[in-house]
């Protein structure tokens, strides 16, 4: 099933990340979700449990060139993230932090999804990632608390229409 969003008018290529090394999360889940949704729009970059810890001095490897390679590639970065202690969790922050001195999310747009027990949930850690792509020159166009009662086909379709109306 192609989810098609009502105002974009070329393909858009979408690289989700789940922000989660739990094999059970619900963020990876809905990432695995979305790329079920639609295979040829939807690409799951997977290796975040892969990537050395930052450090300026070091290219990273094959782990960080596949993650700059696929954000590079993408229309728009999908973000799904738990929260934890209040924050983003710190593989994510350091996947991010393996983005800043290369540029990948310069001009980027980005969605942040957290999927949560509740609406209220998540707040924090996406505003942590809104602050730190924003710093990354990227804009972001969906910020917003999915609930396991929120139908993954409606997620993305949400998601695709934000990119729409912020599309240049």
């Amino acid at each position: 099933m192609s989810v098609a969003p009502t105002g974009v008018h070329r393909p858009v290529h979408v690289v989700a990340i789940s922000g989660s090394l739990k094999e059970s999360s619900a963020n990876s889940a809905l990432v695995r979700a979305f790329a079920e949704l639609d295979a040829d729009q939807v690409e799951v970059w997977a290796e975040l449990g892969e990537l050395p810890h930052f450090t300026p001095d070091d290219d990273g490897g094959a782990p960080v060139a596949s993650l700059r390679a696929a954000v590079a590639r993408a229309d728009l970065v999908l973000l799904a993230t738990p929260e934890y202690a209040g924050g983003m969790p710190g593989a994510l922050k350091n996947a991010l932090d393996w983005l800043v001195g290369t540029g990948e999310l310069y001009d980027k747009r980005v969605a942040i999804v957290s999927a949560a027990p509740s609406p209220e949930r998540g707040a924090n850690a996406r505003r942590w990632i809104e602050e730190t792509v924003g710093y990354q020159g990227s804009t972001v166009v969906a910020s917003f608390t999915v609930t396991k009662d929120d139908d993954p086909a409606t997620v993305l379709a949400r998601v695709l229409d934000t990119f729409a109306v912020t599309d240049h």
